[in-house]
């Protein structure tokens, strides 16, 4: 999990997306696109910045309490970039457990869904990488990870249909092993 990833490379990205303005047939010394192979790399070094980032820094507001019942943080906005053609995926993360002792501080929820997504992913991987960093972490009963996205590699380009969602869940511990404890956390997550 806390493997040392390089640091991202701007130059040799700007070089790229310049590269990419030569390809399909743009100027660039266009005044429009002069500053546009910055802009790209200061995106990517926005959106792709959970590379370098550890989320077990985020896993240390741990507190002792004696709470057993489940704990749920619903609709999560995240964004993430789809390794297989680069471009987002935009949704909400719906995060469950059940404590065994320890709680952690309901941000780092959010802080940790932003590590994982701020990455080339999936969302199958993602919603795992959640759930499974969570189980290692604070130990709870269970977990229950819901991810809900929009895929712009399929709604703008592709196959084109606008409006679809992609719905991912991994479910650990009590809630893989109890059909009641399952199907609690679940209508919890859809409650508005």
């Amino acid at each position: 999990m806390s493997t040392k990833r390089k640091k991202i490379d701007t130059e040799r990205i700007e070089k790229a997306v310049q590269e990419i303005l030569l390809a399909v047939g743009e100027d660039i010394n266009r005044e429009g696109l002069l500053q546009t192979p910055q802009r790209v790399a200061r995106m990517y070094t926005e959106l792709l910045g959970g590379m370098n980032e550890n989320p077990e820094l985020h896993a240390k507001s741990i507190f002792t309490e004696n709470y057993s019942e489940i704990v749920l943080l619903r609709d999560i906005p995240f964004y993430s970039v789809c390794e297989h053609h680069m471009m987002p995926f935009i949704g909400s993360a719906h995060i469950a457990y059940i404590p065994s002792g320890t709680i952690l501080g309901v941000s780092k929820l959010a802080r940790i869904v932003d590590c994982f997504a701020r990455r080339l992913q999936i969302q199958e991987r993602l919603t795992c990488q959640i759930a499974d960093f969570l189980m290692e972490k604070i130990n709870p009963e269970g977990v229950s990870v819901v991810l809900e996205a929009s895929h712009s590699c399929m709604t703008i380009r592709g196959i084109k249909k606008a409006g679809s969602v992609m719905v991912t869940s991994a479910l650990r511990g009590v809630f893989m092993d109890d059909p009641k404890s399952r199907s609690e956390v679940l209508s919890l997550m859809h409650k508005k």
